[in-house]
């Protein structure tokens, strides 16, 4: 019988070969699964400046972190690691991303440095693949909360009910070398569908491991249920505008995860001997999220003027 096949004896939830337990009701698994888990042991390079944790490739040649260009220490974990079995392919290359860094420089404001474009110096730029969580399942919440629906006279009036909630293809993101407002800016830009096929403009781009044991993952996977959860219920199923101490219970059926590895491309360029990263999506080179120094020049001009405007203005109305 496949993973695919296994099942929870109490709840029907779906069950891999490396689970101990059931992800949604903590049942044991059947001894013949446990008996079938992997026992091969393998070694990760942590990052000493993110902490991202890497795998080594002897094609690449490479012992420097992927994502901030920091020395990679060994680590020997105990526990067996997530490891990503979808891959989201590369549509952008290497021109293309370098393409939009030079036009994403060019579009920096007017508090930017007037020679940010033209001392500003690439030195790397490197592909990679982060990972992350994608779920599906079905959930019954039980809620309660104080809104302002039917209150009379009073501000707030006590309501409760129950709400049937779908999620699907919801990502919880896993790695330690991007930040999460760089996430939160490449997420909208993949095409999840686009991992059962099509053309991998960079095939040997480093991969990040997922950084947190199998039972651990399924508990951060439960919590963001429980976060989309409430966010659902204040959006669509509380009575009135307004709502506060709001409570809720949630309980899971059919929980499925499936583990993902995301392309991004990570360039770092220099300006007046120091550092910047860029980071951008794989899949589409207009979403990109950078680090840019101000100019104080500039700044101070704007504020002098401002100042001298509203000295002015003062003197008139005396």
């Amino acid at each position: 019988m496949s993973s695919a096949d296994l099942r929870c004896d109490r709840c029907s939830s779906a069950i891999e070969a490396d689970d101990l337990r059931c992800p949604v009701c903590n049942l044991s698994c059947p001894g013949s699964i446990q008996q079938d888990r992997p026992g091969t042991a393998i070694d990760i390079l942590r990052c000493s400046g993110c902490g991202a944790a890497m795998t080594y490739e002897v094609s690449r040649r490479s012992a420097a972190c992927a994502f901030c260009g920091s020395v990679l220490e060994i680590e020997h974990p105990a526990d067996p690691l997530e490891e990503a079995r979808v891959l989201i392919p590369f549509t952008v290359d290497r021109a293309q991303a370098e393409r939009a860094y030079r036009e994403w420089l060019r579009s920096l404001g007017w508090f930017r440095p007037k020679d940010l474009r033209t001392n500003a110096r690439l030195e790397t730029i490197q592909p990679l693949r982060w990972v992350g969580w994608v779920f599906d399942a079905e959930a019954s919440v039980s809620w309660a909360a104080d809104t302002d629906s039917d209150t009379h006279r009073a501000d707030w009036a006590p309501h409760a009910g129950c709400a049937e909630i779908t999620y699907d293809d919801v990502v919880v993101p896993a790695s330690r070398g991007l930040s999460r407002e760089e996430i939160a800016l490449l997420l909208p830009s993949y095409d999840l569908g686009s991992a059962d096929g099509g053309i991998d403009l960079v095939g040997d781009a480093p991969l990040e491991r997922f950084d947190v044991p199998r039972s651990t993952a399924r508990a951060r996977l439960i919590e963001a249920c429980e976060r989309l959860a409430r966010r659902r219920l204040e959006e669509r199923h509380l009575p009135g505008r307004r709502s506060r101490n709001l409570a809720t219970a949630t309980v899971l059926r059919g929980l499925a995860a499936r583990r993902f590895a995301f392309p991004a491309w990570v360039l770092a360029y220099r300006y007046k001997d120091r550092l910047y990263r860029t980071v951008l999506s794989g899949q589409n080179a207009g979403c990109l999220k950078g680090d840019a120094p101000y100019s104080t020049f500039r700044i101070a001009a704007v504020v002098a003027v401002a100042l001298a405007v509203i000295a002015l203005l003062t003197l008139i109305a005396i």
